[in-house]
């Protein structure tokens, strides 16, 4: 048996066409059971349902032997342990620098000003700010990333950007783009040699499925 962990949510949306291209389907109905275990038409392999920030740790300490997740989720997770055969391709988006629309950015960063940023991708932040060479305190903050420059508590955030209409909405502009953000295939790399013959077949569907 092995173990695949997801996240409710675009991604568990978007995973579910390339399992059927692999030719497996969920017994259970996500969208009416409470069950966070569910199993598949496949005998071999069950999926889990946790938190999107926990499907690394869920798959690098054994307790799924793989797990889709965002870039952006592996990269604040550092992860370690973890093998990652393939970007699936799904879920994109853009991780973004966004600030108020009458808040002068660019000059603010040439000027070496100190710039409050709030995000909840600490690590990503601090990692692009350091080198752009720009000072920055980071505030850590966990949902509604947009509300911290309009209550003056951010000059600017770092969030993750799709259609760019939350931004606008509150008055706000993307200034800067970190990078391009998609969904990865994780794999616990004990569980790839001790449980290759069963894992390596759903890897090559999910390949074929994303060439």
């Amino acid at each position: 048996m092995i173990t695949l962990a997801l996240s409710k949510g675009r991604i568990f949306d978007e995973t579910l066409p390339l399992l059927e291209a692999a030719g497996i389907a969920l017994r259970d109905d996500p969208e009416t059971s409470r069950k966070l275990i569910l199993a598949t038409t496949c005998r071999d392999l069950r999926v889990i349902i946790v938190r999107a920030s926990d499907v690394p740790t869920y798959v690098q300490y054994g307790a799924a032997d793989l797990g889709v997740a965002g870039k952006d989720v592996l990269d604040e997770h550092g992860g370690q342990g973890l093998y990652q055969p393939l970007d699936l391709k799904i879920a994109r988006c853009r991780m973004m620098v966004a600030a108020p629309r009458d808040f002068d950015y660019e000059h603010a960063a040439r000027q070496g000003a100190r710039l409050r940023v709030a995000t909840k991708y600490v690590q990503t932040a601090r990692e692009h700010f350091a080198a752009k060479g720009v000072h920055v305190d980071l505030i850590k903050l966990y949902g509604s990333m947009e509300l911290a420059p309009l209550t003056g508590l951010a000059d600017a955030i770092v969030d993750l950007v799709s259609t760019g209409r939350t931004l606008r909405a509150n008055n706000l502009k993307a200034v800067e783009e970190i990078g391009v953000v998609s969904a990865r295939l994780i794999v616990n790399q004990a569980a790839l040699k001790l449980k290759r013959g069963v894992i390596q077949p759903l890897l090559d569907a999910f390949a074929r499925a994303t060439a």
